[in-house]
């Protein structure tokens, strides 16, 4: 069974994050998904996407063919 990412809620401090910037394009209902979740967890869109992206990389195999 797949392992579940388990995102916890935020309080609403903000600060400097020393990320980088760049576009990606991304279907709209991903987009949807993330505002659901981004509302469900008082968390950014950016802010989920890292954490999504983390632990992907974190959990991705990479299999010869």
């Amino acid at each position: 069974m797949a392992k579940k990412l388990e995102i916890t809620k935020k309080s609403g401090i903000k600060g400097d994050d020393g990320y980088k910037v760049f576009s990606v394009r991304i279907k709209d209902e991903t987009v949807e998904q993330l505002e659901k979740l981004s509302k469900a967890t008082n968390r950014s869109r950016n802010e989920l996407i890292n954490i999504i992206l983390e632990f992907g990389i974190e959990n991705c195999e990479i299999k010869d063919n």
